[in-house]
């Protein structure tokens, strides 16, 4: 590793400390480095609030110190208004000497305009350290400007004989069949409270009763999103407590209160493109697909997702509802007491 990738692995790390809190801002890190010595540091905490690049320059002890300093960022600064001020104009104001970037932001109010705008202050500027590192790190933020959809990530345990359910009858309805074991579950809650919704279809709710949010680790509940085209569902269904926002697609009408939103798609159209529109309209960068396997399949033909989490449980059903088939490359794979979590990426 060169000297720059090292300040700007620094970088990234800091950027990791805002997970789930900063969308549908990026994730961002920040150091600030006088011969050789790092004298600030900084990432983006919470959406809304100062920016990597601020919180790094508030923290010099000695500002007098940044006219000769390098400023590292994972993600170039913003060049514009928005509910803080270009971080940009904060780096020519003082007159910090040198700024190396990780990657280009692709968000059109900035892509290069910030960029810009330091070199023409006369400020040096140098990019691309680290850059497949630090767009990995925002694969979610790039996926939605650049595709104009949320970065997508099917997820659902499987048998060891490839199933996914048993065959339930109406009096088996009310809470899902469990497949993995405790650490497992716990690791579904760690990765939900890093998207920004999670999506089921009308069966799943109907079958499983679930809550869809974050009980078994620290973080926020995701945005809950159900397909009811013909409004069937009960009400007095988990997801339908009022306690976090849910979006209802159906047929039917628009409207709800604050916290149950219905939207009217046209179900004679394909669904799914929809769907995802007005997931992008509401500026949502991730969602989660937790099922079923009808919602599943629809995602895998259309090959609209970016990952897929595949738990699979130390256990056999024999016969069932079988697992989804997917294919594309196994980018990791974890060990949960007797069960595994396979992590797959679109090819």
């Amino acid at each position: 590793m060169t000297t720059n990738e090292k300040q700007m692995d620094r970088c990234l790390k800091l950027a990791k400390l805002g997970a789930g809190n900063t969308s549908p801002n990026p994730m961002v890190g920040c150091v600030i480095v006088h011969k050789g010595k790092i004298i600030g540091e900084g990432y983006h905490q919470k959406y809304g609030e100062a920016h990597a690049e601020v919180n790094a320059i508030n923290s010099v002890a000695n500002p007098e110190l940044l006219k000769e300093s390098t400023l590292f960022v994972t993600l170039e600064p913003c060049s514009h208004f928005g509910l803080t001020p270009p971080c940009s104009d904060l780096i020519v104001a003082n007159k910090v000497s040198k700024v190396v970037i990780g990657t280009i932001d692709p968000f059109a109010k900035v892509a290069g305009k910030g960029i810009e705008k330091l070199r023409k202050a006369g400020v040096e500027v140098e990019v691309g350290i680290l850059e497949n590192e630090c767009r990995e790190l925002n694969k979610r933020f790039f996926t939605f400007h650049e595709k104009k959809r949320p970065y997508i990530i099917l997820k659902w345990a499987q048998t060891l004989d490839g199933f996914i359910d048993i065959e339930r009858t109406n009096e088996e309805f009310g809470e899902p069949t469990w497949i993995t074991g405790r650490n497992a579950l716990r690791r579904v809650h760690e990765i939900r409270a890093e998207e920004d919704a999670i999506f089921v279809g009308t069966n799943t709710a109907l079958k499983d009763n679930p809550w869809l949010t974050v009980r078994r680790c620290p973080g926020r509940n995701p945005i809950r999103v159900v397909i009811d085209n013909k409004l069937r569902l009960p009400k007095n269904l988990n997801i339908f407590d009022g306690l976090v926002k849910t979006i209802v697609f159906n047929s039917k009408k628009n409207g709800g209160t604050k916290n149950i939103l219905f939207v009217k798609i046209d179900f004679n159209r394909d669904v799914l493109p929809q769907i995802l529109k007005e997931l992008y309209n509401k500026k949502i960068l991730s969602v989660i697909v937790e099922g079923g396997k009808q919602l599943l399949e629809s995602f895998i033909d259309t090959k609209l997702w970016d990952e897929a989490h595949l738990f699979v449980g130390n256990k056999y059903f024999y016969n069932g509802i079988s697992a989804p088939q997917i294919s594309g490359n196994i980018v990791s794979s974890e060990n949960l007491d007797s069960d595994k979590l396979i992590v797959y990426k679109n090819c």
